[in-house]
């Protein structure tokens, strides 16, 4: 079942149950979708509603570092409820080994030598690891790996 109807099934049932959490969070999801499908004109394929779910789940993350630096415990556990809601619908994501190997194939298929590379090696991932993985994790290994 694609994404997007998975999102819209969930929405009835969080709508059936009352569990507002859930509610609240798929909508906000299901009107981010609708927003890139209008933008674009074309309706979002499954890797870009991975994304756009991965960019709210980062926002979120955000969002609590800065209500615990505003001593908000309320505003840290919604949030963290939000992420929870929002990763359920995610794929499986890679692990810290898997990105690198395949950092450590894009770097050799782009003979990438330095951080001067790096746009090239980035070109190459992102479209591989969609959805997969996050993209600031990412840009992290391979500015490491770039910088060994």
């Amino acid at each position: 079942m694609e994404l997007k109807t998975q999102l819209e099934n969930a929405l009835r049932e969080a709508l059936r149950s009352g569990n507002d959490v859930r509610k609240q969070t798929i909508r906000m999801a299901l009107s981010a979708i609708k927003f890139i499908e209008i933008e674009k004109g074309k309706p979002v394929d499954e890797a870009g509603i991975s994304a756009i779910l991965q960019k709210e789940i980062k926002s979120r993350r955000e969002a609590i570092q800065d209500a615990e630096k505003a001593h908000r415990a309320d505003l840290v556990e919604s949030n963290k409820a939000e992420i929870d809601v929002l990763e359920s619908f995610l794929t499986i994501q890679l692990s810290e080994p898997e990105i690198q190997a395949l950092v450590e194939t894009a770097i050799s298929e782009t003979q990438a030598n330095g951080m001067a590379d790096m746009g090239k090696v980035m070109k190459v991932l992102v479209p591989r690891l969609q959805g997969r993985a996050p993209g600031d994790r990412v840009s992290q290994i391979v500015r490491q790996m770039l910088q060994k």
